[in-house]
Formats: C-alpha cells, sequence, structure tokens
C-alpha cells in the first residue's frame, strides 16, 4: 500500500509551532518486596501440594509479558515444586498470543527468559486443547476448553499478574482466574471465551469458566503477583484454587491504587513513542490512555485524551502491533514494523477488532505532529496540554508542555526544558 509522502501531504496542512517542554520526573511513594522470587518459593506451602503423590506432575501455565523478573520467580516456583518432589512441566497459558502457534508461544517465553535450559524442567507449547465442559453465560451456551499438556498432568497451577485489565473493569480483570478461563484455552479456548464474554460480560464468562474448569481439571491454584508503580514487585501471595474468586479482587484493589498513570487527567495530545505486547495486552494500557475500542464495554472515565500518536512498535512485540488502532495517528516506519498474521490472529480471537486497525499514516514525525496539531482546532501553543512518553509503561519520567506544569508542579520534579527539532522529518529533543 502506497501511503502519501510529506509532498502529498505538506500542502494541505498548516504549519504549526510546538510548544516547549519540561522534561519531568513522576515518582509517587511505593512498597517494593527485597526478593519476590524466594518469596513465590514460600508461598508454594500455602497450595494444598501434601495431597498430591510423589513424582506427581505439576504443569505450571506461564506467559503474561511485562512481568517483573517472572522469568526468576516461574525459575523458584518450578525448583520449589522439584524439591518437593514433584516434576513440573511449563505451559504456556497465553490464549492464541504467539501467532497461535506453539513455536509462536515458546518464542514468547524465550524473549521472557523463559526456556527449558534455564527452568530445568520441559516447556510443553503444544496448541491442543479439549472441550471439559460447557457453560451457560447469559443466553449463550459456551464450550470450556483447556489445553491438553495441563489436562495431561496430576495438577495445575498458574503463575501471572494481578492488575487492571485492558478491555473492561469489574471484581476480576487480568490475573489467575482470567489466567485459568482464557490463557489455559489455547487459541479455541480463548475464541469461545471472547465471543461469549462481549456480549453477555468478561466477569460472568471468567467466573462461569473458572468454576467449570475447576470441576474438571486439578486446579491447585496459583501464584499472584502485584505491581507498584515503577513495575517492581510489591506483593506475591498463593491463592488455593477454592478461593481464586474471593481473594483476587482484594489484590485488584490494591493493583489499581499501584498502578502506573499519568500525572495530569486531561490531555489535547498524547505522543507514545513505543507500543508493543510486552507493555500490555493491548499494545498501549488502555487504563494510562483512557480508551478500550470493546464492544460493549465503555471507556474508562479518565483520563480524557483528545488525541494519542503512536510512533512505533517495540523490538520484543516481534511485529505483532495490536493496539495501533487505539491511536489516531501514527507513521510509516511504525506501519513498516507490522506483521499483520501475529496483529490480526491477536485480534481475531479476542474480537477486539479495532485494536487492529490502521489509523492515520503520516510519513514521519514532523508531518505527524502537523496532523495532530491542525486536527485539534482551535490550536494555541502557549495552552496546548501534550503529554509525551516512552511506552505506557515507563511513566516515572516523561515530557510534558509547558501549559501543564503548573497543575502538577507538587507531583512532578522538572529535571529539565526542551524543544523539538526535526531532522529529515524525525523528532528529536534539543535542550533549551
Amino acid at each position: 500500500m502506497d501511503f502519501p509522502d510529506r509532498d502529498d501531504v505538506a500542502g494541505l496542512l498548516e504549519s504549526r509551532p510546538l510548544p516547549s517542554f519540561a522534561r519531568v520526573r513522576y515518582e509517587p511513594s511505593t512498597d517494593a518486596l527485597a526478593d519476590p522470587p524466594s518469596r513465590a518459593r514460600s508461598e508454594l506451602d500455602r497450595l494444598a501440594l501434601e495431597d498430591l503423590a510423589a513424582g506427581a506432575t505439576i504443569a505450571v501455565g506461564v506467559g503474561s509479558r511485562g512481568i517483573h523478573a517472572i522469568d526468576e520467580i516461574v525459575a523458584e516456583v518450578v525448583s520449589g515444586l522439584d524439591e518437593r518432589g514433584f516434576e513440573p512441566v511449563i505451559v504456556p497459558a497465553m490464549g492464541s498470543h504467539g501467532g497461535a502457534t506453539s513455536e509462536g508461544q515458546r518464542e514468547i517465553l524465550e524473549t521472557l527468559g523463559i526456556t527449558e535450559t534455564n527452568m530445568g524442567v520441559p516447556i510443553d507449547a503444544r496448541m491442543d486443547a479439549e472441550r471439559v465442559a460447557e457453560v451457560e453465560v447469559g443466553g449463550t451456551r459456551t464450550p470450556v476448553y483447556v489445553a491438553s499438556a495441563a489436562l495431561e498432568a496430576d495438577a495445575v497451577l498458574v503463575v501471572n499478574r494481578v492488575k487492571p485489565h485492558t478491555n473492561f473493569s469489574g471484581r476480576l480483570e487480568s490475573g489467575l482466574c482470567k489466567m485459568i478461563a482464557v490463557g489455559l484455552g489455547k487459541q479455541q479456548g480463548a475464541g469461545a471465551f471472547h465471543s461469549t464474554a462481549i456480549r453477555w460480560g468478561y466477569v460472568p464468562t471468567i467466573e462461569a469458566l473458572v468454576d467449570a474448569i475447576r470441576e474438571s481439571v486439578p486446579l491447585v491454584g496459583g501464584i499472584a503477583l502485584v505491581e507498584n508503580f515503577h513495575e517492581e514487585t510489591a506483593r506475591v501471595e498463593a491463592i488455593p484454587a477454592p478461593d481464586l474468586e474471593r481473594r483476587e479482587p482484594e489484590l485488584l484493589e490494591r493493583a489499581k491504587e499501584e498502578m502506573a498513570t499519568l500525572p495530569v487527567d486531561d490531555v489535547d495530545l498524547l505522543v507514545v513513542d513505543e507500543l508493543g505486547k510486552e507493555i500490555s495486552g493491548a499494545g498501549m494500557d488502555t487504563n494510562v490512555i483512557g480508551r478500550y475500542r470493546v464492544l460493549n464495554a465503555p471507556d474508562p472515565d479518565r483520563p480524557s485524551i483528545d488525541l494519542i500518536y503512536a510512533r512505533g512498535l517495540t523490538e520484543a512485540t516481534k511485529g505483532n502491533g495490536n493496539g495501533i488502532g487505539l491511536a489516531d495517528v501514527t507513521r510509516r516506519a511504525a506501519v513498516e514494523q507490522l506483521d499483520l498474521r501475529k496483529t490480526y490472529a491477536n485480534a481475531l480471537t479476542s474480537g477486539s477488532l479495532a485494536k487492529a486497525r490502521l489509523p492515520v499514516v503520516a510519513p514521519d514525525d514532523e508531518m505527524a505532529l502537523r496532523i495532530t496539531l491542525n486536527a485539534l482546532g482551535d490550536y494555541d501553543p502557549e495552552d496546548a496540554r501534550i503529554v509525551w512518553i516512552e511506552n505506557t509503561t515507563d511513566l516515572a519520567e516523561l515530557r510534558v508542555s509547558e501549559a501543564l506544569l503548573p497543575e502538577i508542579a507538587d507531583a512532578v520534579t522538572v529535571v529539565g526544558r526542551e524543544t523539538v527539532a526535526f531532522e529529515e522529518g524525525s523528532a528529536s529533543f534539543e535542550q533549551a
């Protein structure tokens, strides 16, 4: 596809000056565990493992990206299981991610530092899943799938972070329950789940599936992780299978209190340097940008961001640009990074098609910013409320236009003043 070049675009847009920016440090006070891997190992004592026979195989479901020290935590979990006389096997519990292929899911685990060599245990990445039950949610009968690799084990536990989800809000969002209901179902299970959840609601669908899986699978529970603003581990807690739906909402509330957010709620333009699946399941954390773009799920009330310009993809996302559709404008360099097979596999399984759409594609930074500034309408650089971030996870340091400083002065520390310069259309910051 041929996108318009600079000559095509420049003549259609008025040139508007950018405001000057302040580079600020934003570091709310937080708590962090000193040794999360060791805590995960010791937390295994809270699960009903004593009922298992010596030599029992235990499927350990993992696979969510962007979790602090996940490789070290999983290594301690499997080592702890081995020490107790069991035979752990790692099972990717990530639905359709990795292009819905065994190779792709192994590749994702490898990017997390989770390999057979590093963990000292086998990884069973088969995409096979078996139908173990059928549940009714609303007016829909929904099949329940579980990975064959998990069903063949004597017990199953999952390791995941509890956090606000990127598509919906409720008492259960991202965490152990969703990994059990969706991730362990591979592509078939994830597809069936999302089809029902979009119509009847994510939380009731998760609850129905987890209950059915607990009846059909030797589920012992999971290791829940909660992170702070800086993506450090703030809490590690084992939750036995019978207590999942009771305890996880309490951890979710703590995660919401700790999560990274922008220091301001009303923004004219948000510029995001990179998006990717290891940043968020939606490429950009929808709770940071205030956009779900999901059928039957209203967007968050805050923050309110008029326009978003997404500049590119991370290397670690391996071309999966799911979430680029949450932006209003991108640039050609980002489109050239896209692997549409991976992006579409993710979007088609989740049913969240908007996240895979292409926004307006500008030839470069200069034209992209000119497009957004023109689209703001009555634009004045003295009043413009612009925030520029690396990604929606690393928010400890960011840039804000000067107009925003008075209202966030008590929350941030100014570390420099900068202006935007362009070289062959590419943006960079210079000290003011």
